[in-house]
Formats: structure tokens, sequence, C-alpha cells
């Protein structure tokens, strides 16, 4: 499998997760680079289970000179970069009643000026040609309960694939966006005690029109595909990988 065989990429929130579904999945056909987070022991694992083709990079996507400091490290090591993906992302959960102004500008500092800013300090470094991927959510398409400020920038998101893309026209560099349903993802963890885990992944597979959760190896297929020729006819479009929640479920 070489479909990314010679392209480097960066994997921002590459450590775990849909990031690191993309980053296995990268790894699989041929692609070399950088992952990014900031938990330095899932870093080090992440790179082990990769081995030499990835190199690990501690930094906060939210800090815009530590994400110039991700790709002049990256290009310094590969000597060229031409696969960005801004997956980094979380924040706060609750309604409009709950969320205050330091829940509302971290959020959106996560999941919308990262996203701004990662593509932003990439672009002095990245080949013409090359492919931007960003991550939303059908969060952005469906009223989720206390999920209001993370749909919010989603949705924004989701228009950035078109207007990066129609920004860089001249140099022929491509942004889309992969729009992920519920994934199993450590995430869970975060938001759900350890004991109702498995009931509530169940509750999700069980209203998903096509009877599961989506896994990060679903997310990281298509990402090999944005990433790779064979998507070269498509800009600014939005792949909704959701097992069909957004089109299809009641």
């Amino acid at each position: 499998m070489s479909r990314l065989k010679n392209k480097v990429a960066v994997i921002t929130g590459g450590n775990s997760g849909i990031g690191f579904g993309i980053a296995e999945a990268f790894n699989n056909e041929g692609a070399v680079g950088a992952i990014v987070g900031r938990n330095q022991e899932t870093l080090n694992s992440t790179v082990a289970q990769l081995g030499d083709n990835f190199i690990a990079i501690n930094a906060d996507v939210t800090n815009l000179a530590d994400l110039e400091s991700v790709f002049k490290e990256t290009f310094d090591k590969f000597g060229k970069i031409d696969v960005i993906v801004a997956n980094a992302g979380g924040g706060a959960i609750g309604t409009v009643a709950d969320l205050g102004e330091a829940d509302y500008d971290k959020t959106m500092d996560l999941n919308l000026k990262s996203v701004y800013f990662t593509v932003h300090k990439a672009l002095p470094y990245m080949n013409d040609g090359g492919s931007i991927i960003l991550i939303g959510s059908n969060a952005a398409h469906r009223a989720y309960p206390s999920f209001t400020l993370y749909g919010a920038a989603k949705a924004a998101v989701i228009y950035f694939a078109k207007a990066f893309s129609s920004d860089l026209l001249g140099r022929k560099i491509r942004a889309n966006v992969i729009t992920p349903g519920t994934t199993d993802t450590p995430a869970f963890e975060k938001f759900v005690p350890a004991e109702q885990i498995e009931a509530i992944k169940k509750h999700f597979a069980d209203t998903m029109p096509i009877g599961r959760i989506g896994q990060p190896s679903d997310i990281g297929k298509t990402a090999v595909f944005l990433a790779s020729d064979d998507s070269s006819f498509m800009l600014g479009a939005e792949l909704l990988v959701d097992g069909g929640m957004t089109y299809l479920s009641k």
C-alpha cells in the first residue's frame, strides 16, 4: 500500500483517537511526517507504534509560536510538507444558559482559531499542490443537546474548507473537510463514568442508521483518500463519515 509514498504529513492531535486513526492509516500508505499533541506519554507510545516514519512534537495548537515551531521542525526534518491534517479539538460541553465567556473562548480557540492558524502557519512550509484536511463534526448539522459552542465552531470549520480552497487556488492547494459522527475514542472517558461507557456506546450504536459507532480507522481511510492524488478533483468539499446520522436518522 503506497498511495501516500513520498508525502510528508503533519497531523495535529495525532496521538490519540481520530488523529491516531489518521496517522496509522497514513503510515500504512507510506507517508512520513509529524504527529502533534500535548500529552508526552501518548506521543511516545504513538510514535513507538508508527515506527521510524513519524516524529512526535509536543505543542499546543492554540499557541501560535508552538505552531510555527511544529512546521519548521517538520520541514527541517523532512525537507517539505505535503499534507496538513487539522484534527485537534475538544472544549466545553453545555447549553447557552450554562457556558460563559471562559468556556466560549476555550472552545473557539481549540476548535476554530487553532484550525485557522494551523493552516496559516503551515503555508510558508507547504508544497504547492498539497492537501489540507480539516475535521468537522456532524454536530454542525444536528443540534445535539449541550453541543452549542462545539457545533458552532465546527460549522465554521466546514466553511473554512471552502474559503481556504478559494484563497489557495493559485497554489493548487486543496482544502477539504471530513465530518465524523459518534466515534469510538478516548473522549468517552472524559465525559462518561467508566461503568457507563459501554452502555452509552450501545445507545449511540442503536440510534445510528448503520448500526454501529464509528472507528478511528473509518476516518483514517477517508483522510488517506483526501491526502492522495485520488481526490485531486475535489476542493472545498465535505465528506460525511457519520454512519448516516446527518441524512438518514429520524
